[in-house]
């Protein structure tokens, strides 16, 4: 997308009417996103449990990360029996896990997947990159913490980490999703403009909404 295609134009339809079209207000919702409520006694529990065990991952994989996510669809480990599978689209996904390191331009990539998947929705950074910039570290381009720009509920040290520790880092999600504490959404809802003033600050090319859903 250029920043062309970002500006007011004139479409015809199919029946040759022609209106005018502003890609940035009519492509995207403006509303800012809301906090989700929990529901009340042993029903929020049981959609708690259910979240737990329907971990749908879409994977956003900038270096050796996603190496060690294809092992885990593998018989030996099969993920699936832990209720975890991979899906190709944002709308599909709850749990965003964001491997490897993150460059500014690859940020504002992420930040649009993010605020396309629905509610409720989690972050897992994995590898050292996610926590501090790993080997790149000292780079002007690295994004040095995740969680300053989007909420992470669970991260999972290591360069890279093994399966294991992957899996590992699935089931403390579940456990938090389980007792009500995995609220990075509602996080991000409630603190958006401290996320989009971090995420502004470091992209300075900022050619989109606020919020992208």
């Amino acid at each position: 997308m250029s920043l062309d295609d970002l500006k007011k134009k004139i479409v015809t339809s199919p029946d040759g009417e022609q209106f005018e079209v502003n890609p940035m207000t009519d492509y995207f919702c403006t509303d800012r996103p809301e906090e989700v409520k929990p529901v009340k006694g042993i029903l929020e529990k049981f959609y708690n449990w259910a979240r737990s065990e329907s971990i749908w991952i879409l994977g956003f994989g900038t270096g050796c990360g996603a190496i060690e996510m294809r092992p885990l669809m593998t018989p030996r480990f099969d993920a699936y029996r832990y209720g975890i599978q991979w899906r190709p689209t944002p709308r599909q996904a709850n749990m965003l896990i964001v491997s490897g390191y993150l460059s500014v331009k690859t940020l504002k990539r992420v930040i649009r997947v993010y605020e396309q998947m629905q509610n409720p929705k989690y972050v897992m950074g994995l590898g050292s990159c996610t926590i501090n910039g790993g080997m790149y570290f000292d780079s002007y381009n690295t994004i040095k913490r995740l969680d300053y720009y989007l909420p992470v509920d669970v991260y999972v040290a290591g360069c890279m980490p093994r399966p294991e520790a992957l899996i590992a880092g699935f089931e403390k999600l579940k456990q938090l999703i389980r007792e009500g504490n995995a609220e990075g959404a509602n996080d991000y809802a409630n603190r958006f403009d401290w996320y989009k003033a971090n995420q502004k600050a470091v992209i300075l090319d900022w050619d989109m909404p606020d919020y992208n859903w």
